[in-house]
């Protein structure tokens, strides 16, 4: 904090604006996170989602038969959180994708995100039945937070369910340390703050700036109790 403070009158100095020496410093660690951080979302990843998504639009209005594109189009819907639409394709695409574990687990997310929770279960359960590992065992993240406010203890099943197929995920202790405290089991959700640090410190360079954001919220969680 003390470092921020004497950046920002440094630059408040030199460009004479304190405003201005704000907006610099903003995104001076703006950079700084996304460089080495991660925690703070991405400005240009929504950009390229709707010029990816936008290409594909015009690719299927010049062919309303291009199951593939309705595919890729569906996923970006359901990164951008646009649920109803992706579902609306996913459903005019089943025949196409019957036997693909990616499409029940686009499908199933689509579904318990508007308020079809029990058959969107059933369709992620199918995707893992499909393909244990799907996604690196994404599923059953979803099936997590879909349950987290409903049924705690079968949101800690499914954690529970992820972490067997998915040692390496500190987002997965992450999620564990906020259901054992929903249940108010503190000290099991200190010991699942703690692996999900422990585990990010364990990965790889190349894996730790996907999971850094988790060790950090896990962190945090920790400090505060």
């Amino acid at each position: 904090m003390i470092g921020k403070f004497l950046i920002f009158s440094l630059l408040w100095s030199l460009l004479g604006n304190p405003f201005l020496a704000m907006l610099v410093l903003l995104i001076v660690i703006y950079i700084l996170d996304r460089s080495f951080v991660g925690v703070l979302p991405s400005i240009s990843k929504p950009w390229k989602r709707r010029r990816n998504a936008a290409r594909l639009r015009q690719q299927i209005a010049l062919n309303t038969n291009d199951v593939a594109a309705k595919f890729d189009l569906a996923r970006i819907w359901i990164e951008s959180k646009k649920y109803p639409q992706a579902l609306e394709l996913l459903l005019e695409i089943e025949s196409r994708y019957e036997e693909s574990a990616d499409y029940w687990n686009a499908r199933g997310t689509a579904e318990v995100h508007t308020n079809h929770l029990e058959v969107g279960e059933q369709h992620l359960l199918k995707a893992l039945d499909i393909n244990p590992r799907v996604q690196y065992g994404e599923p059953y993240l979803h099936l997590a937070a879909a349950f987290k406010e409903r049924d705690v203890n079968k949101s800690l099943h499914y954690l529970q369910q992820f972490q067997e197929i998915q040692s390496s995920s500190s987002e997965g202790y992450y999620l564990t340390g906020l259901m054992y405290r929903m249940l108010g089991r503190k000290d099991e959700a200190i010991v699942a703050f703690n692996q999900s640090i422990a585990v990010y410190r364990s990965l790889p360079k190349y894996r730790k700036r996907s999971e850094r954001k988790w060790a950090v919220r896990s962190l945090f969680r920790k400090l505060i109790g």
